[in-house]
């Protein structure tokens, strides 16, 4: 056994040494010093007044560099690489410009925007080596820029961008939100966010997303595997939430955000501030948030659904002709409460935990408690911490791309009333994450990119209560990605092999629940030592067709890789979060997976539209399953239901349609509509087994928009907007050993208002107020884990509610000069 550890051990060390010594040339190559120098400069005018255009943004995506016009609508960029690059020219109101240009033969370039009702073209990053348009991009992916989220009245990042089709939540109240893309989440959704991947111990139910929502300029959601390019656990696509600044050279720029919400009191601000003077930036944000318990028509007051957050994120870089270095920390904390749904049976009313005659017992909870903002019992404390320095090296006309990030997740669970600052369970992540990659120069319209990446982990439980054993990981991926332009058409593709290797640790605990060795008298062991190597290809090969200037279609097939977590593998005890003991399973196998992807899109004077269809499926899908013990009743252990994961064979389909109508010459008003459906079944499986689990309903979404003031004296960008979200009954749910329950149809109202305030032509301030549930109405999402916290006996209804009517104000104070 220990000579098979010393070859793993020695296999891994040469791995990483062949990367190395693959990757040498082009580290040595990127030597900055001689990178010739150029720059842009030109002017940008409305292509139907050729009125000169003052504030346009100039940005190159690939080298995070940019400007934005003067008040003549002239503009200049300097320390730009003399090699091929894209340009986004961005103005509110006008049609986005996507362009590649070669630098080392243009040195001006003028623009002219046209007036637009849309950005169906928005420029992504995700997934690829190197920017792309929206619509000659195979995959489907969902945009949303900084302005849409700061119009969107949400508790955090992911609850904001549930609304976009296709994703969804599993939420535990208010303060934590779990993304799931068409049907699929926990571990199979990667979250990127300063360009890693978030590792936040993110299989557990209850465990959000540690990311500032302030701090996100906007959000990339890929649909489908994207284990091509981020690995293991992107079976389901990746959410990319972009946090770092685009200062405009010799500029100063950040600003105050303040957000109330009255629900649940909610009160937010954020502090911004950076500049860029001769291509060093640096840039500084401190957030804080915090909210009492919320409420709905049928609860009322949810006893400890409060959360309080702070978040603290600094930048420091060189942009120049070499390319650029960026240092990017941050700190995130959050203490979130654990709804338990204890209730009095006769009044209905929730219970809290108080010490009675020194010892635990429970009283009502009174108007005071639901009203404060002081933490409850039980609750969570996260400690996030995470160091990454990206950097982007100009090799002639290639691309040397290097990520290296550090996080340190701290996760620890507070629920003994007589000992309120101990806590039970406690779990220490240290992650090591890594990304090189290589950028050839394009050749006749080819793009080619190879690399490495991937991550080391260990985790450490600290605590008294153990759900899951200590644990190694190492994680390595090779991969090779392609894309070629003829004409209307783009064919893109590519392959990986992945390679994970993970190694649970013993653990032995003697009659007081203390670790002990294992050979300690008495001792009884709760993990089991384990070692499990897993190992996979995945692709993809997409094409999309430029049928005319507004009307395209994209195909795209690929095959995603997922090994089991470590909560899958081997974890043993009570999920305090969750109100399960959950039992893992360590002859589990990875989940590998074919998706299919069709897609058709419109985009002309009067209508927007696109509709992607997709069918995903998924060998050796794993779940927790119930079990059951003596007489068919639940399997009871440490006084909560017990689940073990299992696995089958899965097939998911469905997809999403959207239409923007903006008749013309109406363009300024909007009638947006959306779908979104998806069917997960699990096959050779009896009716009870069936269904999935946690498979959102199908949702139907409308909005009535009107943009008002687009180019007023005071009142500039305005809007106001009316819409409504129907989610249709789900029928289809995992009923096996009580697992799931039917889920009621329910329709939400939404309106919304908002518009930026100038003077003396100079924005001064943006207010925006949105109210969600205008009617008040009490309803439970399929997705929503209080769903099943106990039962009301009172009233005879199972589980807490969701968040009834509520009001968001936003006031946004920008901050803007030149240096």
């Amino acid at each position: 056994m220990n000579t098979s550890n010393q070859l793993k051990k020695m296999i891994k060390k040469i791995f990483l040494i062949s990367i190395i010594v693959l990757l040498l040339p082009f580290i040595v190559t990127a030597a900055p010093a001689d990178a010739p120098k150029t720059s842009l400069k030109g002017k940008v005018t409305d292509a139907k007044t050729g009125e000169s255009l003052p504030g346009v943004s100039i940005y190159f995506p690939d080298l995070m560099t940019g400007t934005v016009t003067d008040m003549n609508g002239n503009f200049k960029v300097d320390n730009l690489p003399a090699s091929k690059v894209m340009v986004q020219v961005r103005f509110i109101g006008y049609k986005l410009i996507a362009e590649n240009i070669d630098l080392s033969e243009v040195h001006e370039k003028n623009f002219a925007m046209n007036p637009s009702v849309t950005e169906i073209n928005e420029v992504v990053v995700t997934g690829l080596s190197k920017a792309a348009t929206q619509n000659r991009t195979p995959t489907p992916i969902e945009i949303v820029p900084k302005t849409k989220l700061l119009q969107n009245a949400s508790s955090n990042i992911i609850d904001a961008l549930a609304k976009e089709p296709g994703i969804s939540q599993v939420t535990t109240g208010a303060g934590i939100s779990k993304p799931v893309i068409r049907g699929l989440g926990f571990n199979r959704v990667v979250v990127v966010n300063d360009g890693i991947r978030q590792e936040g111990q993110q299989w557990g139910g209850e465990h959000g997303i540690e990311i500032d929502q302030y701090d996100v300029k906007r959000a990339e959601i890929l649909k489908g595997p994207a284990s091509l390019a981020y690995g293991s656990d992107a079976m389901a696509g990746v959410i990319n939430l972009i946090s770092e600044p685009q200062i405009p050279e010799d500029h100063l720029q950040g600003g105050v955000l303040t957000n109330y919400q009255t629900n649940n009191g909610m009160l937010g601000y954020s502090l911004n501030l950076g500049t860029n003077k001769n291509g060093l930036l640096w840039n500084l944000r401190y957030s804080n948030k915090r909210a009492h318990d919320y409420k709905n028509k049928y609860d009322g007051y949810v006893y400890d659904s409060r959360f309080k957050e702070d978040a603290l994120n600094g930048v420091i870089g060189l942009n120049k002709a070499w390319g650029y270095s960026h240092l990017i920390l941050s700190y995130y904390h959050m203490v979130p409460g654990i709804v338990e749904g204890e209730r009095d049976s006769l009044t209905g009313k929730f219970l809290k935990p108080v010490m009675v005659n020194g010892q635990p017992g429970e009283t009502l909870a009174t108007h005071s408690d639901f009203m404060s903002y002081k933490r409850g019992m039980p609750y969570q404390q996260i400690h996030h911490y995470k160091a990454v320095w990206k950097n982007n090296f100009v090799t002639g006309k290639g691309n040397l791309k290097t990520i290296f990030g550090f996080q340190q997740n701290n996760r620890q669970e507070y629920g003994d009333i007589a000992n309120p600052e101990q806590y039970g369970l406690y779990l220490k992540l240290n992650t090591l994450n890594y990304d090189v990659r290589y950028l050839l120069p394009e050749s006749n319209s080819m793009n080619i990119s190879f690399g490495v990446n991937g991550m080391f982990q260990h985790s450490m439980n600290k605590g008294t209560e153990y759900l899951v054993p200590d644990y190694h990981l190492f994680d390595a991926g090779i991969f090779v990605m392609a894309r070629k332009s003829i004409d209307q058409l783009d064919l893109s593709g590519g392959l990986r092999f992945d390679r994970r290797s993970e190694h649970g640790e013993s653990l032995y605990l003697n009659s007081a629940e203390k670790p002990v060795s294992s050979g300690t008298p008495g001792a009884t062991e709760r993990f089991p030592s384990f070692h499990s190597d897993f190992s996979g290809v995945s692709g993809s090969l997409g094409a999309t067709y430029q049928f005319s200037e507004s009307f395209y279609g994209k195909l795209n097939i690929s095959r995603g890789f997922r090994a089991p977590n470590i909560a899958e593998l081997g974890s043993n005890g009570v999920h305090e979060g969750t109100q399960k003991y959950e039992i893992g399973n360590p002859d589990l196998k990875p989940e590998n997976s074919w998706q299919f992807d069709l897609a058709t899109g419109l985009n002309t004077e009067h209508v927007s539209a696109e509709l992607d269809l997709f069918s995903n499926r998924i060998h050796n899908f794993i779940f927790s399953r119930k079990l059951y013990g003596f007489a068919s009743q639940d399997s009871i252990m440490d006084g909560v239901p017990a689940f073990k994961y299992v696995s089958g064979d899965a097939h998911l389909y469905g997809g999403e349609v959207h239409v923007d109508i903006h008749p013309h010459p109406l363009d300024w008003l909007h009638f947006e509509n959306s779908f979104s459906y998806v069917r997960g079944v699990q096959l050779n499986q009896p009716d009870s087994m069936k269904n999935l689990p946690l498979i959102p309903a199908p949702r139907f979404q409308s909005t009535l928009r009107a943009d008002i003031f687009p180019k007023g004296k005071t009142l500039r960008n305005g809007y106001i907007e009316f819409g409504l979200e129907h989610d249709f009954t789900q029928n289809k749910f995992y009923s096996a050993f009580g697992t799931e329950t039917r889920t009621p149809a329910y329709t939400l109202l939404h309106a919304g208002i908002g518009t930026d305030i100038y003077w003396n032509n100079k924005k001064r301030f943006s207010l925006w107020i949105q109210a969600n549930n205008l009617a008040d109405v009490a309803y439970q999402s399929h997705l929503s884990r209080l769903k099943y916290t106990g039962m009301n006996y009172a009233t005879g209804r199972e589980g807490v509610y969701n968040m009834g009517r509520n009001f968001s104000f936003k006031l946004q104070i920008p901050i803007d000069s030149k240096l």
